[in-house]
């Protein structure tokens, strides 16, 4: 049987290091929270290679007395509490003493810092959770912390790291979040020397929100609070034009500390809900303030999740407070006083006696009765039928000729009097060949159905010999876009559209990270995107096989959906989401179809690989036979 041992001070620290320094963000949260402590009013955190290769942070606050310089990097060494009792009325940010000792044990760290009475700083060099030095310095009151070299002594832990854009994303996320629950503490943030945020220290949440989000974010936000003698809850929530397809902006903050927490998150979504028509994730920074005896937060030692006292009671109040501030949004939006409704109709009773008006070369004016007659009419007569049949007919020389004669399959072999003599490379497949080959490929996946007509602008009905078949026009329609414009994808041959004036969109660092690393997916996938300074990109082209679209929210969506799917997933299942997404572009439900469009519809439909399901997994046509209808109808048993 193996004996028990007992670890060294040294094993410890690296053992208990793998809880409270998952990745360099880990690092930064900290640091950030002890200068929070401290009373900073000016924080600065400047990180290189995603904070793998240095961590600075230099803040303003009360500074680290020069006799507890050692004592700071001791385990569970702090200023926060004395004894077990006082965890139960804490209000700092930090208590448990791990941070220091557990990051000096896996980096170099270099540490400078001074009180207000002191003459001199003093600075400590610890490698690897070994004193180098202690000396006596030259500083600023305040606190200069630098880490280096993250995880050099522990390279198992290394290899996990994400990409160095990805970590500086996750510490960029760390950094705003920190900045939204303090905005009167002035931050800036640094990122491979470029500044990528600078708050100011106003104290006004909006401000932050602003700098933070963009001001499109900020614009569209609803106040909401419910302040109670035991419980105080505030913050904002996005209307639903800025609702994203992820959590990734909602920040909740209980007594100033970042916290992850399920039943809140569930009480503002399902508020949001009750006057949202979109199923999106609304956009909120919400703030508890609560006595710290009703909450627990050393449940874990990142203290990233905290336990209620009374879950349900959060809840309720939660909800009622979104809930009311959106009830009232709606009610100012819609309601008018009863002088102005006065006065509107008083206007429209006035201007009624003198109206007359020209469209489209009619002329009309209002007779004693108040109903229009026509005066003159100068209107062409135009066959709508004709124009259609002339339009299909194009079409579909222009895909036989497309389809049968390629550019590689074609030589020029002669000139003559600027007259091309055209002969098929004798290498390449025959005109016949290609002809055969382009049939085989179209192969119908259902008989030619004789079109009805359409039920309730939505359903689509056709028949073939003794089977009436149902086809969702708008499923039927997707599914055609969806594999035209996969296809294109896969085969690179998508055709693009330039936009008159360029779309820019203002992305938080996260999300400029995750466009970065997938920036190729979004050319192959027809976008021609280009940087245009710091998180801000301008789309210069989008898919023309998309037609009329937002491109802007397109582009989020696709973007939301990509991050959801996480790292293990492949580049074809990401051109999959991104070709779900284009079918908004689709025919929808209460669409009025003529008999031509409908055939043409059904035509497209049955050449596809798979005409019988939507990209979603429903399905597209249902068939009765006269078996069935017979059986409905009890003409049969």
């Amino acid at each position: 049987m193996k004996r028990i041992n007992i670890l060294d001070e040294h094993t410890s620290n690296k053992i208990a290091a793998g809880e409270v320094v998952e990745r360099p963000a880990s690092v930064v949260k900290e640091l950030m929270e002890n200068s929070i402590d401290a009373g900073s009013k000016n924080i600065t955190i400047e990180i290189e290679e995603g904070g793998v290769s240095l961590i600075r942070i230099i803040d303003d606050g009360h500074g680290i007395h020069k006799d507890d310089i050692k004592k700071a990097f001791l385990p569970h060494a702090t200023s926060k509490i004395k004894e077990v009792d006082d965890i139960y009325s804490i209000m700092t940010l930090g208590f448990r003493g791990e941070a220091l000792a557990s990051i000096a044990s896996i980096s170099k760290v270099s540490l400078k810092s001074k009180i207000e009475e002191d003459e001199f700083g003093s600075e400590i060099i610890i490698e690897g959770g070994e004193i180098l030095s202690l000396n006596s310095i030259g500083t600023n009151k305040g606190t200069i912390i630098e880490i280096k070299d993250l995880f050099y002594n522990v390279p198992a832990r290394k290899k996990f790291l994400k990409s160095i854009s990805r970590e500086g994303a996750l510490i960029g996320d760390i950094v705003n979040r920190v900045a939204l629950s303090h905005p009167d503490i002035s931050i800036k943030f640094y990122n491979n020397g470029k500044k990528a945020l600078h708050t100011y220290g106003t104290g006004n949440l909006i401000d932050v929100i602003r700098t933070i989000y963009g001001k499109n974010i900020s614009e569209n936000l609803i106040y909401f609070e419910n302040k109670e003698e035991s419980i105080s809850l505030y913050g904002y929530i996005g209307k639903e034009e800025i609702s994203r397809g992820s959590r990734n902006n909602q920040s909740i903050f209980v007594n100033g500390r970042y916290i992850k927490n399920k039943t809140i998150v569930a009480a503002v979504e399902n508020a949001f809900k009750s006057f949202a028509t979109v199923n999106k994730f609304p956009f909120f920074v919400l703030f508890l303030e609560l006595y710290p005896e009703f909450v627990d937060v050393n449940i874990h030692p990142t203290k990233a999740e905290i336990k209620f006292k009374e879950d349900r009671g959060i809840f309720k109040k939660v909800f009622d407070a979104v809930h009311k501030a959106f009830k009232h949004e709606v009610f100012e939006e819609f309601y008018i006083p009863e002088e102005e409704k006065n006065e509107e109709t008083n206007k429209i009773e006035v201007e009624v006696e003198e109206i007359k008006f020209n469209i489209n070369d009619i002329s009309y004016e209002l007779n004693e009765s108040k109903t229009p007659k026509i005066i003159e009419r100068d209107i062409k007569d135009i066959s709508y039928e004709d124009i259609k049949k002339e339009e299909e007919l194009y079409n579909n020389l222009k895909a036989l000729n497309n389809n049968i004669i390629k550019q590689e399959d074609v030589i020029i072999t002669e000139k003559t009097n600027n007259d091309e003599k055209i002969i098929i490379n004798e290498e390449k497949e025959s005109f016949k060949s290609i002809n055969n080959k382009y049939e085989e490929e179209k192969i119908a996946k259902f008989p030619n159905l004789k079109v009805i007509g359409q039920f309730n602008k939505m359903y689509i009905l056709a028949e073939y010999e003794d089977i009436l078949y149902i086809i969702d026009q708008h499923a039927a329609h997707e599914k055609i876009l969806f594999e035209k414009y996969l296809k294109s994808i896969e085969d690179g041959d998508i055709i693009i559209q330039q936009l008159l004036v360029p779309i820019l969109i203002d992305l938080t660092t996260d999300d400029y990270c995750y466009y970065e690393e997938n920036s190729d997916i979004f050319t192959k996938a027809g976008f021609i995107i280009e940087n245009f300074g710091g998180n801000t990109i301008a789309i210069k082209e989008v898919p023309y096989f998309l037609g009329k679209l937002d491109a802007k929210n397109l582009f989020i969506n696709i973007l939301d959906n990509i991050k959801s799917l996480g790292t293990g997933k492949t580049t074809e299942v990401k051109y999959n989401r991104i070709a779900t997404l284009a079918c908004k572009a689709a025919v929808k439900a209460n669409d009025y179809l003529n008999e031509h469009e409908m055939e043409k519809l059904i035509n497209d439909l049955r050449y596809i690989d798979d005409p019988f399901h939507c990209p979603h997994g429903r399905p597209v046509i249902i068939k009765f036979t006269n078996y069935d209808l017979d059986k409905k109808f009890r003409r049969i048993v």
